[in-house]
């Protein structure tokens, strides 16, 4: 048991790295309770569709921000608590959550869901634009 923090850096890395295709790594729990990096992809409905009722995990997801003159990668840290999952499972997760951000340290926005409308690409696009700050364009 515990937190895999290898698994977990290597994911995180990838997602973060310009030159890999991969967009979002899902840190998820097993049987045993153990925490480690499980799935990551470039097709962001496949991490959508990890988040289940039944279970919990974090999605670190990289998103593009900025305008036409200026493209930009930002990122958040998505907790998913299911709407079935147990209240012990849910308070565990707080302990968990502080490992994983020891490994998972720079992230634009940050946010705890059980809504399925709050896993959208788009909406969670629009978060880390707006605790961006300023978000100029020319107007077009």
């Amino acid at each position: 048991m515990g937190v895999d923090r290898e698994s977990i850096s290597v994911a995180y890395h990838d997602v973060r790295d310009d030159n890999t295709p991969n967009t979002w790594a899902a840190i998820e729990y097993g049987d045993d309770g153990s925490v480690s990096c499980r799935h990551s992809g470039a097709n962001y409905a496949e991490a959508i569709a990890l988040c289940e009722d039944t279970n919990r995990l974090y999605l670190f997801v990289r998103i593009e921000t900025g305008d036409e003159l200026s493209r930009r990668a930002k990122f958040a840290l998505v907790t998913w608590i299911g709407e079935r999952v147990s209240p012990l499972k849910k308070a565990k997760m707080s302990t968990d959550k502080a490992m994983v951000k020891d490994v998972v340290q720079n992230f634009a926005k940050e946010m705890t869901t059980s809504e399925r409308n709050e896993l959208d690409y788009d909406y969670i696009k629009r978060e880390v634009v707006k605790a961006g700050g300023a978000n100029y364009g020319t107007g077009r």
